[in-house]
């Protein structure tokens, strides 16, 4: 037995069978990968779709990557204090984004913790053995609210580092699909390392059905949610994916920039469906960080989401009314 969730405003139009050939194609983005299933126009070759997915992927490296020497992210994490770094305008729309997210979620979401990931050896300075010395990690600058962004331009008020990781895949994902339907291409399951949007349905008419991650060693009494990525996006973030132990305990890679550490182990998992990629990876990100307070956050913008805390012997599920509206 499965859960099913659908869009609210889904019409009898959008699950018409469509005309077009199969695709299926990936290539490397990220350090993961980008994927594809598609219903390709007449005409339209499997090499223009990959390149026109591709190019949106490296356009995103080129800009917002901390792990390439030239991107314009780490030309602003260079320059020096007090001044003013023009941005591409993809780069500022994530940064705009990523601000305000900040802003409403009281720093939870933070995108200047780059020195603090790479102390935790999360970063591109590589793995840590250990637990980074507690003088450095104070004395590592990082605070959203220190930073301006006016007309494309972005403060450095010195020392900062930018780490977009939370958001750029996803924005990723929203930058493909617009050359995708740029293209023609109106029906599609686009997915980069774990984010994922898909637009109109498969070739049978039948929608593109995603399974709503869960930790590897979840054993819930709640039956998968398929969730029917129609006009929608989906992204999850949880705290399996990338940890080192040091003296037997264990530390994953989201930090928390109050305690400018890896967060506590109250909430494994947070899946947010929403109409744009770059909101639902940055909004999952979020509520993981808000641990305890994700639920009154979750509900008080709005936010469909599915929450996974850690409970006495397994988990406990928690659906916000958003999230629930979408249930069948």
């Amino acid at each position: 037995m499965r859960r099913v969730a659908i869009p609210l405003d889904l019409t009898p139009e959008a699950a018409r069978p469509r005309e077009g050939r199969a695709v299926s194609l990936s290539g490397p983005t990220m350090g993961v990968a980008w994927t594809l299933k598609a219903r390709a126009p007449a005409g339209l070759s499997d090499a223009a779709v990959a390149a026109a997915v591709q190019g949106a992927c490296d356009r995103v490296v080129a800009e917002m990557s901390q792990w390439e020497p030239g991107s314009d992210l780490t030309r602003f994490n260079r320059a020096p204090a007090g001044s003013w770094t023009d941005l591409p305008p993809d780069f500022a729309t994530v940064m705009e984004a990523a601000l305000e997210l900040a802003r409403t979620s009281d720093g939870a979401f933070d995108p200047t913790l780059g020195d603090l990931v790479d102390l935790w050896g999360f970063g591109p300075a590589g793995p840590a053995a250990t637990i980074p010395d507690p003088t450095a990690l104070r004395a590592a600058r990082a605070g959203w609210a220190d930073l301006r962004l006016d007309a494309g331009r972005l403060f450095q008020p010195g020392g900062v580092a930018l780490d977009l990781s939370g958001v750029a895949k996803g924005y990723g994902v929203d930058l493909a699909a617009a050359a995708l339907r740029g293209l023609g291409v109106r029906d599609f399951l686009l997915e980069i390392g774990g984010e994922l949007r898909g637009e109109g349905v498969k070739g049978d008419g039948e929608p593109w059905w995603v399974e709503v991650e869960r930790p590897p060693d979840a054993d819930l009494a709640e039956p998968p949610v398929l969730v029917a990525l129609h006009g929608l996006s989906v992204a999850t973030s949880g705290d399996w994916r990338r940890a080192f132990v040091s003296d037997g305990r264990r530390y994953a890679h989201t930090l928390d920039p109050a305690t400018r550490a890896p967060l506590p182990a109250d909430v494994a998992a947070a899946t947010v469906v929403h109409r744009d990629c770059l909101h639902a990876d940055a909004l999952c990100t979020a509520l993981l960080v808000l641990g305890s307070r994700a639920e009154a956050f979750a509900r008080e913008h709005d936010v469909a989401a599915l929450i996974l805390r850690r409970a006495a012997g397994g988990y406990e599920e928690v659906l916000t009314p958003a999230f629930e509206r979408l249930l069948a």
